[in-house]
């Protein structure tokens, strides 16, 4: 280690003799309490006695077992069994003779007399001549058949009828929303022509689509189907498309 040059120990001095003197008084006011403290907690510590540790020692005696006498047995002497009370005979109670009843004469039963058969008996068994009665008639007459009337045919299903359909109006909410798509009617058309009833066969996916195929089915009109010279009632499935660019 070098020495300290004088120079720079008497840069030290000249500094300590510029510092504030309050910083000074403040610092040996610090050193003074930490001082006091120190003589505070050895002068307690010296003070306080040491406790004695105190030393306890148990004695353990051991007792030998003392022996105990066994009980006597108890013997138990058979006492001599007491005889039972003699019973006195029981007197056999005397049946008396009851009396054979009377026997009762049978009653008479008075035999039938052998009757001769009358005449009438004798008429009644011998074989009726007489001829048997007419069959009845009928309780009620069979009631008069109603009168002719005219039989609804079964529609055939057909591949084309003359009909003018009615173009149906796109929803206008529907163009709004995209919908699109095709709704399949079944209608019959009877001998007169007229459409009799209209079904909606298969739907477009839409609700609002599938009415408006049926009002305009609704508002067609249709001629009658011939076939061999004879109106018949038919049936067919018109489609109606739907679409966005419509």
């Amino acid at each position: 280690m070098q020495a300290s040059s004088p120079a720079s120990t008497g840069s030290l001095s000249a500094d300590l003799t510029r510092m504030n003197p309050r910083i000074i008084a403040a610092i040996a006011v610090v050193v003074v309490i930490h001082i006091v403290l120190l003589t505070v907690l050895l002068r307690a510590h010296n003070d306080t006695p040491p406790r004695a540790i105190e030393s306890r020692t148990i004695t353990a005696e051991l007792l030998s077992p003392t022996p105990t006498a066994a009980p006597a047995a108890l013997q138990s002497t058979p006492l001599p069994p007491t005889p039972a009370p003699p019973t006195p005979p029981r007197a056999k109670p005397k049946v008396q003779p009851r009396p054979a009843p009377a026997a009762k004469p049978a009653p008479s039963v008075p035999l039938p007399e052998a009757t001769a058969p009358s005449a009438h008996a004798i008429a009644s068994t011998e074989p009726s001549t007489e001829p048997a009665p007419a069959a009845a008639a009928p309780a009620a007459a069979a009631t008069p058949a109603p009168g002719p009337t005219m039989a609804l045919s079964a529609p055939k299903n057909v591949a084309h009828l003359d009909c003018n359909i009615i173009q149906p109006a796109y929803p206008a909410l529907s163009q709004r929303r995209g919908e699109s798509g095709t709704a399949h009617v079944r209608f019959v058309v009877g001998l007169s022509g007229k459409i009799e009833s209209i079904e909606l066969k298969k739907s477009s996916g839409y609700s609002r689509l599938d009415d408006a195929a049926v009002a305009a089915m609704r508002a067609s009109s249709c001629r009658p189907y011939i076939e061999n010279g004879t109106p018949i009632r038919a049936m067919y499935t018109q489609p109606f498309e739907f679409g966005l660019n419509d």
